[in-house]
């Protein structure tokens, strides 16, 4: 277990909002999911908000043309550096203010995707990047990690527009998604590790009645906290 998931969650209000991230290689699928879940969630009433990483703040913008797109050379560390500071961004100005609000934040990637290509990936020191991301989110953990998985050799196929990250390699890839599972593997209750290559709308149902399920915990809590004030 890592020190940031010993951590309680540093915000006032943080048990009324529900924070689900999906996580996953490139053309696992999980931006699919992650929409299908956010509609399906406002279907039924709960207050959703999408989101990603990275790129979904005005900074965050700019350092994701730059990881993705740059036509200069750009260092493992100084990638690891960007992607941290579009993480800490999007935290305080996204994330954070939607689950104090007592929303469902449904991120598309957070800590674990750094973690992954950046430690992994770009074999960099694990514990320097795990320190790194986890400090740019103050420690901010999710309820759930659904963690979409497809193998390596399925999940370019027929792509020919690779942004930098995508045309890595598949060494690289296979890196990344080692650790991806590697990661589930430490915390499995706070893992949902589904097939990338499943039929979409069962995959949908599966990870919707888990989220369920977090749901009515999360309001089984607030109740008795009421109750018991």
């Amino acid at each position: 277990m890592t020190e940031p998931d010993r951590q309680l969650h540093e915000t006032a209000g943080r048990e009324s909002g529900l924070f689900i991230a999906f996580e996953g290689g490139d053309g696992s699928g999980k931006s699919t999911q992650a929409n299908r879940l956010a509609a399906a969630l406002e279907a039924k009433g709960h207050q959703v908000r999408m989101t990603f990483e990275p790129g979904d703040t005005g900074l965050g913008r700019t350092l994701r043309q730059i990881v993705l797109h740059s036509t200069s050379p750009v260092a493992p560390r100084t990638e690891a550096l960007l992607y941290a500071a579009d993480k800490a961004q999007h935290v305080a100005e996204v994330v954070l203010p939607a689950l104090e609000a007592g929303q469902i934040v449904v991120c598309d990637r957070y800590v674990d995707s750094v973690i992954a290509y950046q430690g992994a990936g770009r074999t960099l020191d694990l514990g320097e990047i795990r320190r790194l991301a986890w400090w740019a989110v103050s420690g901010l953990t999710p309820d759930l990690t659904v963690l979409m998985d497809v193998p390596v050799a399925e999940a370019f196929a027929g792509k020919e527009d690779l942004d930098r990250i995508e045309a890595a390699g598949a060494e690289f890839h296979a890196r990344v998604r080692r650790h991806f599972l590697d990661l589930a593997a430490e915390r499995p209750e706070r893992y949902l590790i589904v097939n990338g290559r499943g039929q979409k709308d069962e995959v949908s149902a599966q990870i919707l009645g888990r989220v369920q399920e977090l749901i009515a915990s999360r309001d089984h809590g607030l109740t008795q906290q009421s109750e018991s004030a």
